[in-house]
């Protein structure tokens, strides 16, 4: 059995997006990262700006999100939270992507989600501050906050998303098949360990 489904979890400026689309380019399957905030807000109503903010951060029960929803009023959400509901939305389209065949599919908790397929490769990718700091400011420019604050809230809120919805610790190495240093070992050296591991045949339990 091959692992066809490869999950890139990562610290944000890590290079794991950069990582998970040239897999998927070199492999020829769907990488499912933009692609798959505008499947959720497809799917939920939600303004796709608010999925990509909040489908990864800390869950909130501000009830001005409600104002990021494309259509329909707070009670098409059973009473749930805008966080809670997009979580719902998110878990169901995660598992209807992975249904249809190989493909990446980068944060989302996928890692979680589909924790019980055996053709799937979880990986978690991240790097020292100084590397991911220089690399942020390097994409995205400079901004108000230093870029290690700018880590540190991001790497937060995905951290306290994680565990509220999957009751176990972000980045821990027990919940990945492989954990990968981008700082250390380079971004490109980081796909090919990632091709390798996906394209060899494991013995199915």
């Amino acid at each position: 059995m091959k692992k066809n489904i490869i999950t890139i979890s990562r610290e944000f400026g890590s290079g794991g997006r950069t990582i998970g689309k040239t897999v998927a380019e070199r492999l020829g399957v769907p990488c499912y990262d933009k692609e798959l905030v505008k499947q959720v807000a497809l799917e939920s109503g939600f303004d796709p700006k608010f999925i990509e903010e909040r489908g990864e951060s800390a869950p909130g029960k501000n009830r001005f999100a409600y104002a990021f929803l494309g259509r329909g009023t707070p009670g098409v959400m059973g009473g749930m939270s805008a966080s809670d509901f997009l979580w719902t939305i998110q878990y169901r389209v995660i598992q209807d992507l992975a249904e249809k065949g190989p493909c990446v599919i980068v944060g989302r908790c996928a890692d979680y989600i589909l924790r019980e397929r055996e053709d799937c490769l979880h990986t978690f990718i991240h790097a020292a501050v100084p590397f991911r700091a220089d690399r942020i400011v390097r994409l995205y420019g400079e901004s108000e906050k230093a870029p290690e604050k700018r880590l540190a809230d991001k790497d937060t809120r995905r951290r306290v998303n994680y565990k509220h919805y999957t009751d176990r610790e972000w980045g821990m190495a027990q919940n990945y098949h492989i954990t990968l240093d981008s700082g250390v070992l380079g971004i490109d050296r980081c796909v090919e360990i990632i091709l390798d591991l996906a394209q060899r045949d494991y013995p199915e339990k």
